[in-house]
């Protein structure tokens, strides 16, 4: 990963900086139910306070198909937004021409604006230059500090910071740092772990694992497809039985490339799919006809234990199992609670990223244990799947 330049590489006193911000969280009823976006972005605007720039953000709000839509505006953010930063907040009613620019030109030393959802313009999505130079017109700095839509090259995350000075962010810097210290530069050996649903969606980021990783734990509906890959009958389980090929392929390509694959030796099964239903631990190759496997099982996670305790690098996404309901959560907890111990001894770097990965470590009570969590879903995968990213490319040094 190239070297990228930061806020301390900008010079900001006086100077209006426009800061893209992942303000994309959840709100029910008119409120933010979850703030965690909000406040990682806070040290951020604080240091570019201090440095004597004002703050303006850039952000999207939900998929709007570029128009305006009153039940997508940012104003809804603003009260958590005040409370994470400690003082008030202006807002423009729109991000680009004269509402945007008269709250701009109304700010004064210490203010923080908010403009509308950048999403309400067409142009946005398809990284329109003018879109791009009206929102460059209207501060002299860009700062970056949403990885979470650095893999999309739109106005407000790749064309702005081609038109005036650019840097990432506090949030980006620590993320690209975490990253980079997991899967280019990593302490070796190192452990990966992808669960989930299905191949089909992953097979990019298999691909380029198998040739970074020492050991690759393949967990949740995935694992049944590769075992149906081996000629094991997994019963009534969630597999995509045409991508047996698929799966095979990276079997053989592990294999060949010194990468060891870890599936399940044992499972849990149950005949239906509920909270507390009957269910009972089988040999991975043992599943009923009449059964679906929901779990990995606990001589799965003992040899899970094992590879982490081996391994000084770990990266994580998907969970092992239908973590959202008991006790199909049994692996995915142990096996989080052990990379979480590990890291807490200094003896792992771990780094999670993914939308269900942050649920599941959440719900095991370790994700403030882990060395670094993202919370970029889809710029999380395609940076594990080895793309460059446009929002991270246009800050680099030069």
């Amino acid at each position: 990963m190239a070297d990228f330049l930061t806020i301390d590489d900008l010079k900001m006193d006086g100077k209006v900086v426009l800061v893209r911000v992942d303000l994309n969280v959840p709100v029910e009823g008119g409120q933010v139910t979850d703030a965690t976006r909000i406040e990682k972005i806070v040290p951020t605007i604080k240091d570019i306070q201090k440095k004597g720039g004002k703050p303006v953000l850039l952000a999207h709000f939900g998929r709007p198909k570029g128009q305006p839509d009153p039940t997508m505006s940012l104003r809804q953010v603003i009260p958590a937004l005040e409370a994470a930063l400690g003082q008030k907040v202006g807002f423009a009613e729109d991000c680009i021409g004269g509402p945007a620019k008269r709250a701009v030109a109304a700010m004064e030393a210490g203010d923080v604006l908010l403009l509308e959802n950048t999403r309400f313009h067409a142009g946005e999505e398809k990284n329109d230059a003018t879109c791009a130079a009206s929102l460059a017109a209207l501060g002299q700095v860009y700062v970056n500090d949403a990885f979470s839509a650095a893999h999309r090259a739109h106005a407000s995350t790749e064309g702005v910071a081609r038109l005036i000075p650019a840097a990432a962010g506090r949030l980006m810097e620590a993320e690209l740092k975490a990253l980079n210290a997991a899967l280019a530069n990593p302490d070796r050996p190192v452990a990966a772990v992808v669960g989930g649903a299905k191949v089909s969606t992953k097979i990019e980021l298999l691909t380029n694992l198998i040739e970074k990783v020492d050991h690759l734990v393949i967990g949740g509906g995935m694992a049944n497809t590769f075992l149906v890959a081996q000629g094991i009958e997994v019963g009534k389980s969630l597999a995509e039985r045409d991508m047996a090929d698929t799966a095979r392929g990276i079997l053989e390509k592990a294999a060949a490339g010194n990468c060891r694959i870890l599936l399940p030796a044992d499972v849990v099964v149950a005949r239906e799919f509920r909270a507390g239903a009957p269910s009972e631990v089988v040999a991975a190759d043992a599943c009923p006809p009449d059964a679906m496997i929901l779990d990995a099982g606990p001589q799965t996670v003992a040899e899970i234990a094992r590879v982490f305790a081996a391994s000084r690098t770990l990266i994580w996404n998907g969970p092992l199992g239908a973590f959202e309901i008991a006790p199909f959560d049994a692996a995915t907890n142990a096996a989080a609670q052990e990379a979480a111990r590990l890291t807490r001894e200094g003896l792992l770097v771990s780094v999670a990223g993914g939308g269900d990965t942050v649920a599941a470590l959440n719900h095991a009570g370790v994700a403030d244990d882990f060395t670094f969590i993202s919370t970029a879903g889809g710029a999380f995968l395609e940076w594990m799947e080895g793309r460059d990213l446009p929002g991270v490319a246009v800050l680099e040094r030069p």
